[in-house]
């Protein structure tokens, strides 16, 4: 409190440019070490069901084939613990239902979403997970972009979504990074949490940095 007293009176004793270039900074300096709340862009979760489905096209099934498995788990774990929902169908009846029923691509989303007895059936089409440039494998230049979207089954849009977003991050952050640095698993693992960060958040209020790295 008498170090708090301190600067204040310190500050009121500035002259009006010093004193506001040095609050502006203080200011910044908390922006830079805080976070902040960002409220959800879709809350049609909450008390509701849902089932969670990711599709990536044969590319990214060959060279990450736990992509799909891995992400549907995540993403799924997380919307059971932070969107308020009611019910949930597990990662493993949804990866289970595509792996035994490859025509399931050829079903509307409100078909699948009858099948499973849902709400609501959030949606990934994961179109880029990659963990180089094409051509070069010296240098590490991830990307892990899909488009999200969410079908409601008890609305009045049948098979379009009632909520989609594009969602796109990268790892690492800067250029000239390669195997010595990281390893290809250490590169994905990153990915992962990054994309699953980016997806969930739209569904539930959290917190991130004033200055979020993705």
């Amino acid at each position: 409190m008498l170090a708090a007293t301190a600067l204040a009176a310190a500050v009121c004793s500035l002259p009006g440019c010093a004193a506001g270039t040095l609050i502006g900074g203080m200011a910044e300096s908390y922006r830079r070490t805080s976070t902040r709340t960002v409220p959800s862009e879709y809350d049609g979760l909450r008390d509701r069901s849902f089932a969670v489905l990711v599709s990536a096209d044969r590319v990214i099934q060959s060279t990450r084939p736990q992509a799909v498995a891995r992400l549907t788990t995540l993403i799924t774990a997380r919307l059971i613990e932070h969107s308020g929902a009611s019910g949930v169908v597990p990662a493993a009846a949804v990866l289970e239902f595509q792996f035994n029923r490859p025509q399931w691509v050829a079903m509307s989303y409100d078909e699948i979403a009858e099948h499973f007895g849902v709400d609501r059936l959030v949606v990934i089409d994961l179109y880029e997970f990659r963990l180089n440039d094409p051509g070069n494998a010296y240098l590490w230049s991830g990307v892990g972009a899909g488009d999200v979207g969410v079908v409601e089954a008890d609305g009045p849009l049948g098979d379009d979504f009632a909520y989609s977003k594009a969602v796109a991050v990268r790892f690492p952050d800067q250029d000239g990074y390669g195997p010595t640095d990281y390893t290809a698993d250490q590169i994905a693992a990153v990915l992962e949490k990054r994309f699953v960060d980016r997806v969930t958040w739209l569904f539930y209020d959290h917190e991130e940095p004033y200055y979020p790295d993705y």
